[in-house]
């Protein structure tokens, strides 16, 4: 256990320092999303380019692995929309967002940075790339469907999912995707000051995005929303890398640390623009809680889960 507390430790020391950060006032609300656009938009595609474009092109995209990590995901999204719309009663649109909530990660923000040390740079790099494949081209897009299909005012079902796709389209992450598949296809050589400068900004994608993560739990509550709130909380945390983990098992990648990796990214909270995607139906809120529970309750879950996958399994590198 202490071998797997030093490699979470640092990851949430970073968190914590930005939490500190944005509570003293030394960085805003603003800044945050400053410092979040400059991951988004500049440090995690170079950070995505570059394990894409240094690999062949049969190797980074694993079958296996995007399978298993597509079910399972899938599965726990469909379970958690159930729970939400049959047994709770929530609308359409909630529990729509209820099972994006349970079923996507923060690859990049603090998945990456674990799944670094546990599957290596390579596996984590390649790892990250299949994730966000999954969540930018199936997850996002289909939630985004089911709660608009369900939103009063709303237009068909066609027209939102052309809407998505149109702006996924110009999303620097899936534009570095593909990118770096077409150089590792294509076989050009990235080297010398653009390889450097595109070095850098990948190096800094970790440590930034951590910071971010932390900032942004500043002046969020649950309160008023618990039962919701840690279900979804729960469902994100536990739930889906046990989907994710049988999945691995069942239809194991043909690179083994891949499987270790794939856990990690299932057991981190969800994406920091949760509630950003909600904002639009008016549940920003509640998912923001969910996110500020499960970022909390996460240092604990996936402590967990490096143990098991180190020791029990022996999954991990």
């Amino acid at each position: 256990m202490l071998q797997t507390l030093a490699i979470t430790g640092p990851i949430y020391l970073v968190i914590a320092l930005g939490f500190l950060a944005g509570r003293a006032g030394i960085f805003s609300k603003l800044d945050m999303r400053v410092l979040g656009t400059y991951v988004v938009r500049f440090a995690l595609p170079a950070l995505v380019f570059t394990a894409l474009s240094q690999r062949p092109v049969g190797e980074v995209m694993n079958g296996r692995y995007v399978l298993g990590y597509a079910v399972g995901s899938l599965a726990v999204m469909m379970a958690a929309f159930g729970w939400a719309w049959r047994w709770r009663g929530k609308s359409f649109t909630l529990s729509a967002l209820c099972g994006l909530g349970s079923s996507s990660s923060n690859s990049g923000f603090i998945g990456y940075p674990i799944a670094i040390l546990v599957a290596g740079p390579s596996s984590a790099a390649v790892g990250l790339a299949m994730c966000m494949l999954v969540e930018n081209l199936l997850m996002i897009p289909l939630t985004l469907v089911m709660a608009d299909s369900g939103h009063a005012g709303s237009g068909k079902w066609h027209r939102i999912l052309v809407q998505s796709l149109t702006q996924l389209s110009r999303n620097p992450v899936i534009l570095a995707i593909v990118g770096g598949l077409a150089v590792s296809l294509i076989g050009i050589p990235i080297t010398g000051v653009l390889a450097r400068s595109i070095n850098m900004l990948a190096m800094s994608s970790a440590a930034v995005s951590l910071f971010v993560i932390g900032g942004t739990l500043v002046g969020l509550r649950t309160k008023g929303m618990r039962r919701d709130v840690t279900t979804i909380a729960l469902g994100k945390l536990l739930l889906h890398p046990l989907a994710v983990g049988l999945m691995m098992w069942l239809v194991p990648p043909s690179d083994p640390t891949l499987r270790a990796a794939a856990v990690v990214f299932a057991a981190t909270p969800m994406l920091s623009i949760y509630p950003i995607l909600a904002q639009k139906y008016g549940f920003e809120e509640m998912c923001a809680a969910a996110l500020l529970l499960a970022t909390v309750l996460s240092f604990v879950t996936i402590s967990v889960a490096l143990w098991l996958l180190g020791p029990v399994l022996q999954w991990s590198a």
